[in-house]
């Protein structure tokens, strides 16, 4: 029989339940968002560490040989084991060229702390893509390897940094012709889509296996597969710089497997035109 406690404490239970249950699901959601972010958080973490560990390592590697190298010819000319002037000229230029290859990789260690240190600001003005990709399309020659661009005439002006764009583009095209076997072609396009300019760049690399992708551009990493290693590659970190600069630029870049090589692509603002504007040889 239901009596006026009865009654009273249903009612007091249903408005328990009616305030504690919507406030148990907002608060378990809240949980879950914050466990997911945490676990989030964490294997962000655990991948910078990784990369870290990757960069040193094989930094340390890379420094060595060359510095062994040049140690080893050094002490033969100071001892006189090599006195042949031929010989001296030999060793004195693959001094030289070791030197460069050790310069080279602290400047690629100087360009990442700079690209991906979260603060850098650049100034930005427009640019003609189709004049940057000719500066670094002659920067980036090769005998063996042909280099064509579709339509420059009509190639978008962009907004960014006549320095850091070049930068980027020469180590994308100095990767596509460096995987591209002698005889075949680099192909170069650019566009507007939705708002935003892309300059593509396709090669001939015979694709990157597909469990490389994912980590292309984390900071030290050197697949394998289709892009064999060589003397010429080196730690790793150019598709990692270039990915903080365009972000400092306010674009974007991607890879991907495309055709018979692959298609880096890179995003840019539209901007309006400017007074120069060169064409690709």
């Amino acid at each position: 029989m239901y009596t006026p406690q009865l009654v009273g404490t249903i009612a007091v239970c249903l408005v328990v339940g009616a305030v504690t249950v919507p406030a148990g699901l907002v608060l378990g959601r809240r949980v879950a968002r914050e466990a997911m972010w945490q676990r989030e958080a964490a294997e962000a973490e655990r991948r910078s560490e990784e990369s870290r560990r990757r960069l040193v390592a094989g930094m340390s590697h890379d420094l060595r040989s060359p510095l062994a190298g040049i140690c080893g010819m050094a002490d033969a000319l100071v001892d006189g084991v090599v006195r042949d002037p031929v010989e001296v000229r030999d060793y004195l230029a693959r001094i030289r060229r070791e030197g460069s290859r050790m310069t080279a990789m602290v400047e690629d260690l100087f360009q990442l702390s700079r690209a991906t240190s979260g603060t850098l600001q650049l100034t930005l003005e427009p640019l003609a893509l189709a004049e940057i990709a000719s500066d670094a399309v002659a920067a980036e020659a090769h005998p063996d390897v042909a280099v064509l661009a579709d339509k420059p005439e009509t190639w978008p002006t962009v907004l960014g940094s006549d320095t850091d764009l070049t930068r980027v583009l020469r180590n994308i095209l100095a990767n596509a012709v460096r995987h591209t076997d002698a005889g075949g072609a680099v192909r170069l396009s650019a566009g507007i889509r939705g708002g935003e300019a892309w300059l593509r760049v396709d090669d001939g690399c015979g694709g990157i296996p597909e469990a490389d992708l994912p980590f292309l551009f984390d900071i030290g990493y050197r697949g394998s597969g289709a892009r064999t290693p060589s003397e010429h590659i080196g730690a790793g970190l150019g598709l990692s710089i270039a990915r903080g600069l365009m972000a400092a630029q306010g674009g974007g870049i991607s890879l991907a497997n495309h055709g018979q090589g692959c298609r880096t692509e890179i995003t840019l603002a539209v901007a309006a035109r400017p007074t120069r504007v060169a064409t690709l040889p």
